[in-house]
Order: structure tokens, then sequence, then C-alpha cells
């Protein structure tokens, strides 16, 4: 069954292709998701035929700020060994939920970073930052999503870790003139707790962000598996994560109902 499914998958790509879609045209506004933090946001999913057909209504700013169909990967951190990510998956969400937006996704996270090398006005803070902004010309920022945390499973990054990410979002969003842009986080792989023994009380604070930082919600990693390396989730588990962001996000966007 699953040798049958990808050969359809095959030929799905063989019939819809990135090139097969119209450049965007420059009067259509996008719905604009910024996705920054480590390998695990960057993608290192093997990359499989489902990954490499196109929507039409989702797009990518490539690594020269060109807009191109999206499809994995989504990243240029590290071009060896970039693959599937979370990005993907929540785009297709948010997709099916409003059929008529276009979404941009804005690729700017990079592999091995620490949380202190995303300080506002570092080098990757500003990438980012600059990336988000020429993007802006082209639609509105309606979501940040941040994973990271592998390089900070130590006994004193965990404690601070949530101020100091704050303090990154704060800026990020003021820079941005999008104060109440929502943000949505991830816990790390519970794998990761065999590699670094912070990993769980660095979730356990991950899952505190609501609490910290407004407008924010963390999606869980429960049950997501690795790909033998106990640090980066596989690609099965990075489209289910990047589902579960996008429900985190719809939760933060849909009006509640009074009774």
């Amino acid at each position: 069954m699953r040798t049958i499914t990808l050969l359809i998958l095959v030929l799905l790509t063989s019939l819809t292709s990135a090139a097969d879609i119209p450049p965007l045209p420059d009067n259509q506004p996008l719905d604009l998701i910024l996705l920054i933090g480590q390998s695990n946001m960057a993608g290192r999913g093997t990359i499989e035929p489902q990954d490499q057909i196109p929507n039409p209504h989702i797009w990518k700013l490539d690594k020269d700020n060109h807009w191109l169909p999206s499809i994995d990967p989504l990243h240029f951190d590290k071009p060896k060994v970039a693959g599937v990510g979370l990005g993907s998956s929540f785009a297709r969400e948010l997709a099916a939920k409003t059929p008529d937006h276009y979404i941009g996704l804005i690729p700017a996270a990079v592999g091995g970073t620490s949380l202190a090398q995303w300080r506002p006005g570092s080098d990757l803070y500003n990438n980012a930052l600059h990336r988000c902004q020429l993007a802006q010309s082209h639609g509105t920022l309606v979501a940040i999503l941040w994973h990271q945390g592998e390089s900070d499973c130590t006994a004193s990054h965990v404690p601070t870790y949530l101020a100091n990410l704050n303090v990154i979002i704060t800026h990020l969003r003021t820079d941005l003139h999008s104060p109440d842009v929502p943000l949505i986080v991830g816990e790390l792989g519970h794998f990761h707790q065999s590699h670094a023994p912070f990993t769980d009380a660095l979730n356990a604070e991950l899952r505190k962000v609501s609490t910290v930082i407004p407008h924010s919600a963390c999606a869980t990693a429960e049950d997501l598996t690795d790909r033998g390396d106990q640090t980066h989730f596989d690609s099965k588990s990075l489209r289910e994560l990047g589902r579960r962001y996008a429900a985190q996000y719809f939760h933060l966007t849909t009006p509640t109902t009074q009774p």
C-alpha cells in the first residue's frame, strides 16, 4: 500500500510542479509567516514526493529574496542537510482554513544556534528582521513560529530562557510594527532528554510561554519521533508538529463566543 501511495505522489508531482505555477502577481497580498529558531525549524526531515507538490496559494521567500512556489526544503541554512520542516504543513493547514488567502513563508532559522545568538542586534536577528521587512511590502505578518532550545538545555540557561525569549520577541514585534502578532513555540522532542538531561526542564518552561509572552502558545511534541539521532524530528513528526502549531494558532486567533 505504501508503495502504491508513493507512486501516486510521484505521478502527481510530475503533473503539478513548481514550474507550472505562474509567478506571484505583484499586487497579491500575502499572509506572512516568519520561521525562526534552529535546526528543527529549518527542517532536517527526509524529503518525500508529497513534500514536492506545490500549492498555488503557498509561497516562500528564497535566499535571494524572491517569491517562489513553496516546496521543501524551505530553508537554506545548511543546503546539504536542509529538508522537511514544520513550516510547510503549518501553511497547508492555514490554506485549507482560509482558501481565499495566499500565504508567504519567510524562512530564517539556522541550525545549531543558541538563544543568545538571536538577541536583538545580532546577525541572526537582523537577518530575520530584514527578510521580514522586505516581505511586509507584499503582505501582513500574521504569525511568528519559533522552535529552538536544543542548544540551551543546560542548568544555567533553562531558568532564564523564557525571559530572554520575551526580550527577543518584544523587540521583533516592535521592529516589525506588529505588536500583537501571534507567537507559536513548540516543545523539544521528548527523545532529546536522553541526549540532554535538561530537555524536560526546558519543555516545562516552553509550556508556560503564554504566562510570560502575550499572544503566544506552545505546541506539544508528545509521541513524536526522531530520525535516529535523538535530536531531530523525522519527516512524519515534523509534518504533525506543523499541524499542532497550526492548531495552537487557530486557538489564539479564532474569536470565542460568549454564552
